[in-house]
């Protein structure tokens, strides 16, 4: 269930970029319209997304095009409300940021494999190996070019980098999500909605370059991804 957002930092529409031959909301989506053990899902849009009308005509029959809401749980709400006459209470669902275009075949595997003997569910993420500096608490409101000052290290040994997809049963996901949106709370993922209900999702390390498209760079250092991956393939025929 992919959800596509604005794409400010970006500058423009990030989802529509492109990568190669497609665009970065195509790559997102390829892994899972190709699985045949994707039976459905929902492709979660801005209202006022200039492709909309597109979308409609080329998504295939098994994906529903859904308004995204005011915040992440909000959009991620609404396209699983929009599965509920397709899903039972148990099944799993994934939810994808539609600006992570290189997911690979083989991360996604390892995650479905791991996920689904887990009685909680799972995500991709990635150990963290820099050393983390916390900052000293700024004023109110501070300046825009304000420097931050390190008040403190923190140990890295039980900190992860939070990727997608995100795999959860349904019935579990969606009212972690709808309790947490009527107590005005703000999960800045599935997993941390799942946590508020007492509920530790499994950690699957992804091996591959799975990067968020949020710059201009971040869209090169794709395509160059991209490119190595393709050069990799050939070489292996």
């Amino acid at each position: 269930m992919p959800a596509a957002g604005a794409g400010r930092r970006f500058g423009s529409a990030k989802q529509y970029a492109r990568l190669g031959q497609r665009t970065v909301l195509e790559l997102s989506l390829r892994e899972f319209l190709d699985d045949e053990q994707c039976a459905g899902g929902s492709l979660v849009l801005a209202v006022d997304d200039p492709q909309r009308a597109q979308l409609q005509r080329d998504l295939p029959p098994k994906m529903a095009l859904v308004d995204g809401g005011t915040e992440r749980a909000h959009s991620v709400c609404n396209g699983l409300r929009a599965l509920e006459a397709r899903a039972s209470a148990d099944d799993w669902v994934l939810v994808h940021d539609a600006a992570r275009p290189i997911l690979s075949r083989a991360d996604l595997a390892q995650l479905l494999r791991h996920g689904a003997c887990d009685s909680v569910g799972a995500l991709l993420a990635i150990p963290v190996a820099d050393t983390i500096k916390r900052a000293q608490p700024q004023p109110q409101p501070a300046a825009a070019d304000a420097l931050a000052r390190c008040e403190a290290t923190l140990p890295r040994e039980a900190l992860w980098l939070a990727q997608t997809p995100q795999m959860f049963r349904y019935a579990p996901l969606r009212s972690a999500l709808e309790q947490a949106i009527a107590l005005g709370r703000k999960p800045t993922d599935e997993a941390q909605a799942m946590e508020w209900q007492g509920q530790a999702a499994l950690l699957v390390a992804s091996h591959d370059q799975n990067i968020k498209v949020t710059t201009r760079a971040d869209l090169m250092l794709a395509e160059a991804i991209l490119a190595q991956r393709a050069q990799a393939q050939r070489a292996a025929r």
